[in-house]
């Protein structure tokens, strides 16, 4: 088992550019099982959900070209249905929740997919429905064979539909979407999410030759076309990692550059880190954080205490939550953190309180945070990470915290940030990978 170390409280400084979008790369890179013909990929994460992404398109039969460090060129001309129905896919597929997005693309080009039920994160219950309810109503017929663990879905004649999704999901959207742009006539999706990596995958396919309009809304429109043709795409840099950035540099004390952040994708993630007391300049297109003693939670206008909760774009990314919440533990101030899609996602907050955090977790689905100013430092322990976001937030706290702490189970960290440690040292971390078992609770 790996772990870090790391051996905190020493301010960081200097530059880091943020990896490419995991939760695009997901979406985009299935998308290339919509044509036959050649489409590059760049800006792609070296993670390991996306390499096993990758990785299964290769056992689909897709032509997989690694063209440099950060880019590929897919090729999905020849695709083997048949893997669907075998072991290694069961396997391969079962323990990665990205393989979901594949579903939608074989649908609207092949007639059928089969797939075993996902795995992925531990952070509470996170369906399925939205994306099988959008396949039915464009007219796929599906059944759960609870024998085999496996969705088999049957999409023979597509038509175009008016959909109304229950929940504004990223993935669920993505699935319609790539099923709809090859179906016969007009697909409305109502509803639909509207991050920015949605709007990217919309822009990829209109390049390849669909026809989408309602792009960075929440209702989209798609005129089915006969086929699509190859392209090239480059990711947006993660917004995630670029908000984890800003987090780290508050906590720690440091004056860090984070390069190329594409600031006018980032929504409102840059105020709820302003209304969190850090000071952030936009120089360029890179965001500079200068070293900070101290920083100030708002309060509403009322004085009340502030509430940082959690909603579908362009509302705040539950993937960022828990580094707010890890930022409001060193801050002057007091704030309530309100997770409303994930409910096991604050079950973190335990080892912050061992670490000295003065938190409250009031129910599964809130915390109360009251800052400490920095008057007392967070102490290092031996804990374990329990999913990518909770692990990074548990990093952070770490770097800032005095003395040594061992973070097990890092496997988590790394299927979402790439060279985490290499890129953290660079500015200065005191941080490095060891063999370890962890403690048994």
């Amino acid at each position: 088992m790996n772990a870090f170390e790391i051996n905190g409280g020493k301010p960081l400084r200097g530059e880091i550019i943020p990896q490419g979008a995991k939760n695009e790369a997901l979406q985009v890179i299935s998308a290339v099982l919509l044509t036959e013909e050649q489409v590059i990929i760049s800006n792609v994460p070296d993670i390991k959900d996306v390499n096993k992404l990758i990785e299964l398109l290769g056992d689909l039969g897709v032509r997989v070209e690694h063209q440099k460090k950060d880019t590929y060129a897919f090729q999905a001309k020849d695709i083997d249905l048949d893997f669907f129905m075998s072991e290694q896919f069961k396997a391969k597929g079962g323990s990665l929740r990205g393989s979901i997005m594949i579903v939608g693309p074989l649908l609207a080009r092949f007639g059928k997919a089969s797939i075993p039920k996902p795995g992925g994160d531990k952070i509470g219950r996170r369906r399925l429905d939205t994306h099988f309810l959008g396949f039915e109503k464009l007219g796929a017929k599906f059944n759960y064979n609870s024998k085999t663990n496996f969705f088999n879905v049957d999409a023979s004649h597509l038509k175009g539909a008016y959909i109304l999704l229950d929940e504004a999901s990223v993935t669920g959207t993505a699935n319609v979407i790539m099923a709809a742009v090859l179906a016969k006539g007009i697909t409305t999706i109502y509803n639909a999410a509207c991050e920015p990596y949605i709007q990217q995958l919309c822009r990829m396919l209109n390049r390849m030759g669909a026809k989408i309009s309602g792009i960075g809304s929440n209702l989209l429109n798609i005129e089915g076309v006969e086929k699509l043709g190859g392209t090239e795409h480059r990711l947006l840099p993660d917004m995630i990692e670029i908000g984890s950035f800003i987090g780290l540099a508050a906590m720690t004390g440091s004056e860090i550059t984070i390069k190329d952040v594409h600031y006018n994708e980032l929504g409102i993630i840059p105020d709820i880190f302003k209304r969190m007391g850090i000071r952030l300049e936009l120089r360029g297109d890179d965001i500079y954080i200068p070293s900070q003693p101290h920083y100030e939670i708002d309060t509403f206008i009322d004085g009340s205490i502030l509430t940082v909760a959690d909603a579908p774009w362009p509302g705040f990314t539950p993937d960022l939550l828990s580094i707010v919440l890890v930022v409001a533990t060193q801050a002057k101030g007091n704030v309530m953190i309100h997770q409303k899609m994930f409910e096991s996602r604050l079950f973190f907050v335990d080892k912050l309180i061992d670490m000295g955090a003065q938190i409250i977790l009031c129910d599964p689905h809130r915390a109360t945070v009251m800052g400490l100013d920095k008057q007392v430092q967070l102490r290092g322990i031996e804990m374990t990470s329990p999913d990518i976001r909770a692990g990074v937030s548990l990093l952070i706290a770490a770097l800032s915290a005095s003395g040594r702490s061992i973070i097990h189970n890092i496997e988590q960290i790394e299927r979402g940030y790439q060279d985490i440690d290499i890129r953290l040292r660079a500015l200065g971390a005191d941080i490095k990978r060891i063999n370890t078992m962890p403690k048994q609770h």
